[in-house]
């Protein structure tokens, strides 16, 4: 294994870790308060805190991770964020849209959006990867 893979993959578990380290927080934010310490301000307070907190260093991963790809890799992963970004904006507003004007019966949520963001990042991704490879 060459220097350069091994860094990569150390950099792929950095951010696999501070993911995951992320989506526990938030699960302990959102279920604790509820489930394991019925309702203790202070306790949902840390958390909440807790979960900001490795929201920004999952995304300071995120960047070292993108600093570590090649030249090729930047422009799919480039490509593929704008792809993202663009319809996140416009079926957000559109679903928003349909709920402020009860187009739809249930209200809008944001965990739709962010189902979106995984769909359309992971669907864009193969496709302009197939188009390069």
């Amino acid at each position: 294994m060459t220097y350069s893979m091994k860094t990569k993959k150390q950099q792929v578990l950095n951010l696999a870790g501070w993911t995951w380290s992320w989506v526990a927080t938030l699960a302990l934010a959102t279920f604790g308060p509820q489930f394991i310490w019925d309702d203790h301000q202070l306790l949902t307070i840390l958390f909440v805190g807790l979960n900001f907190a490795n929201g920004i260093a999952m995304v300071i991963a995120n960047r070292h991770f993108f600093n570590s790809l090649d030249e090729l890799q930047r422009k799919i992963q480039l490509e593929a964020l704008g792809i993202t970004l663009g319809l996140t904006v416009i079926i957000g507003i559109t679903y928003s849209l349909l709920d402020t004007t009860n187009l739809i019966g249930a209200d809008a949520e944001i965990g739709f959006l962010v189902g979106i963001i995984g769909i359309v990042y992971m669907v864009s991704t193969l496709i302009i990867r197939k188009r390069y490879a």
